[in-house]
């Protein structure tokens, strides 16, 4: 075999493996899925509870991101989850259990809270239509619903903070209640817009722009 044979057939090879590598890496990202997390049923309903946290667990690819969990009602098991599988047409009650500090709203209109019924929610089992803007810490908004839900930060003098998950309902934090009814079938992207992400231009990347963290979806079946 000449010498301009073998290095045709050396391109081709390597050609061949890159395009096999290729195709590999599209097949596992289109296939691959985030984990999920259900609402619990209770009494009232099904109830989905979940946690915001300034940094996810130390064992995660991402430590210091913050990020949003699934939890229990006690907020004792942890799952690394933010598409949320949830009833059509069904009032849901959700608990958020908000262990981050306060960043602020860049928009002040985003401290109202909309779309739930009926028109209000609890923050420490106290009812409001919205918080001070200056001390949210996250907002929990499905944009294509119209639900905008403004989460109340923890003081930067409060005793006991949780640095990373899972926190515990003993060290300081907020809880926040709400009631919504779920749209048909379907998938709705859900958002966290305040820009919270740490060490990224304007607060923004990283964990902001990541499903995981502090975006996901809604899937309604």
């Amino acid at each position: 075999m000449s010498g301009f044979a073998r290095r045709l057939l050396g391109t081709t090879i390597v050609t061949a493996a890159l395009a096999a590598a290729i195709a590999v890496y599209i097949a596992v990202f289109l296939t691959a899925s985030p984990p999920s997390a259900g609402a619990v049923q209770t009494a009232s309903g099904p109830h989905l509870y979940l946690g915001s946290v300034a940094s996810a667990e130390l064992s995660d690819q991402h430590p210091t991101w913050v990020s949003f969990y699934a939890v229990n009602a006690t907020s004792t098991r942890w799952t690394h989850a933010t598409t949320y599988v949830l009833p059509a047409h069904t009032l849901v009650h959700v608990t958020i259990y908000q262990f981050d500090s306060q960043t602020g709203l860049r928009n002040p209109l985003y401290g109202h809270a909309t779309g739930m019924i009926p028109g209000t929610y609890t923050v420490d089992g106290k009812r409001v239509q919205g918080i001070d803007p200056t001390t949210a810490a996250h907002i929990f908004a499905v944009p294509q619903i119209g639900l905008t839900v403004p989460l109340e930060g923890i003081s930067a003098n409060a005793k006991n903070p949780c640095s990373n998950a899972p926190c515990g309902l003993s060290t300081a934090h907020h809880t926040m209640s709400f009631v919504f009814r779920t749209p048909g079938k379907g998938l709705y992207r859900w958002q966290c817009f305040v820009p919270c992400a740490a060490g990224f231009i304007q607060g923004n990347g990283g964990p902001m722009q990541t499903i995981g963290y502090m975006g996901g979806f809604l899937k309604i079946v």
